[in-house]
């Protein structure tokens, strides 16, 4: 069933006012008093409820909606939830433990920090490492998935869905920067989890009921799955996956640059809190349809898994209220795009240009030089994503995953043994993200067999070890000096602990349910 004219309609207004409202609410940082601050961080002004929300909304994009749901409707079930609320837990000690040391140093990226840590050839490489990642796995598997959607609800080609979502997530990440960014995502990813729950209601009625549900369900229905899964291993959640959420909540900078952009430490820690608590949610928004839509349309999925949950949109919403999800879920993922779009301009502007090519660059040049990379990301991204559909990929949350293994182990492994050992040179630093690309891949090339989430730990072990037999034989005299912003409260509130403990609180009571 395509789309009917009510659809249409409705499809085209939420994306007008959404577009409308971003570029509104961003008009002052592209007025005259404009500056790198506005455009990258949003003038530091977000409060935390838009930073919750804008964090769940570049989170939860298509990589959820197509790949979790589709890896639940196959071999995975309800496990694959474990990605979202270990990243709650995750997102709540970050806000307690470096939140703080980030805005204190009043960086605008995490490779910045890295030069104030180690040296400038550390700050580069991971430049380079995340702009390549987002560029080329990252943008185009979001441009996919997102294409394959509106494929699977309206019959577009592939191709030229990739092409519509590419234009409409870049004309707001050119024009307004993160603050436009991050007013789009308070509508969106609202009605983003809207839009699931209704999904999810409308399939339980159709099945008859949460019983019938979880009669028909109840070998998926596990939250922990043997050690010789081949996708979802519990090794692998016990090991690989805490440091791929390390970087994800806490050194990734399409997340963290909404936390360095808040007002105020409060704003920052409460808002990952408040989207901590949010993504408790994803279990019955997106991963239950995809079981709910392998038990209805099985025989319409086959092995096509990564179309369950557009397959339950198609046929279980209304017109009108169809088109309204089907925005919500299209703007979810140009509300990712836009996010991994203005954080690739962001480092390749501020860590790679500035620091390295034209350091007096005015701030005017540096915005237009952000805007004309944005466009620049979104072609490439464009280009690659519609050869994702080969078979040879595995769904699009596995190449996700599996892919940036290339950068998790090592910049983990930096970053942490950074901040526990003072006297480490910036030669370790150098030597660890290097090196973590290399032992990744040695393991992907003679251990297929093992598990990319345990090819993570066993990569972020020996990088660390690495970094302490150089640390032990080059230690520095003295240990380097962090820049410290003075204009900024940076005591934390009993609110956040309170608020952080009854999210783990939570994540622990669902565990241990659907155990």
């Amino acid at each position: 069933m395509n789309f009917t004219a009510l659809d249409l309609v409705c499809f085209v207004a939420f994306f007008l006012a959404v577009v409308g409202l971003s570029l509104w609410k961003s008009r002052r940082a592209r007025g005259h008093a404009e500056n790198s601050s506005d455009f990258f961080l949003a003038g530091r002004k977000l409060t935390w409820p838009l930073i919750g929300i804008s964090i769940v909304a570049a989170n939860i994009s298509t990589e959820q909606m197509v790949g979790m749901a589709g890896q639940a409707a196959g071999n995975v079930g309800l496990a694959v939830s474990a990605w979202q609320l270990t990243g709650s837990v995750g997102i709540v000690l970050i806000a307690l433990t470096l939140l703080p040391k980030f805005l204190r140093a009043g960086i605008y990226t995490m490779p910045e920090f890295l030069e104030y840590r180690y040296n400038a050839a550390a700050r580069a490489i991971m430049a380079m490492l995340t702009v390549v990642i987002y560029a080329v796995v990252m943008l185009p598997a979001v441009l996919y998935s997102g294409g394959v959607t509106l494929r699977t609800l309206t019959g577009m080609d592939l191709a030229t869905a990739v092409w519509v979502i590419g234009l409409i997530g870049a004309v707001y990440a050119t024009f307004g920067g993160l603050k436009a960014i991050a007013w789009a995502d308070l509508v969106q990813g609202l009605a983003l989890l809207a839009g699931g729950l209704l999904v999810f209601a409308l399939g339980l009625n159709a099945i008859g009921g949460w019983g019938e549900f979880s009669k028909h369900n109840a070998d998926k229905l596990h939250m922990i799955l043997p050690a010789g899964h081949p996708d979802l291993p519990w090794t692998g959640i016990l090991s690989g996956m805490w440091i791929v959420i390390l970087y994800y909540c806490g050194l990734n900078q399409f997340i963290v640059q909404r936390n360095l952009a808040a007002r105020s430490l409060r704003d920052g820690q409460l808002g990952m809190i408040f989207a901590g608590g949010l993504w408790l949610l994803v279990p019955f928004a997106i991963v239950m349809p995809g079981l709910i839509s392998r038990q209805l349309y099985g025989h319409e999925l086959g092995d096509k898994s990564d179309a369950a949950f557009p397959t339950l949109i198609k046929q279980l919403v209304q017109p009108g209220v169809r088109g309204l999800i089907c925005a919500a879920i299209a703007g979810a993922v140009t509300s990712t795009l836009a996010s991994l779009l203005n954080s690739s301009s962001t480092i390749a502007t501020m860590d790679v240009y500035r620091r390295l090519i034209h350091p007096q660059a005015s701030q005017a040049r540096l915005v237009w030089l952000g805007r004309a990379l944005t466009v620049v990301c979104m072609v490439v991204g464009c280009l690659i994503g519609p050869a994702l559909d080969q078979p040879k990929f595995g769904g699009v949350f596995q190449f996700i995953q599996q892919f940036q293994g290339y950068i998790w182990p090592g910049v983990v492994a930096v970053f942490v043994f950074g901040m526990l050992v003072e006297r480490a040179p910036g030669s370790a630093g150098v030597a660890g993200l290097l090196a973590g690309p290399a032992i990744y891949h040695l393991f992907q090339t003679f251990a297929g067999e093992v598990h990319f989430l345990v090819q993570v730990a066993l990569t972020f072990s020996l990088v660390l070890a690495l970094l302490g037999i150089i640390t032990f034989a080059w230690p520095l005299k003295e240990p380097r000096r962090l820049p410290e912003r003075n204009d900024l409260d940076l005591r934390s509130s009993p609110v956040v602990l309170l608020a952080g403990a009854a999210v783990i609180l939570a994540v622990a009571v669902f565990f241990l349910v659907f155990w």
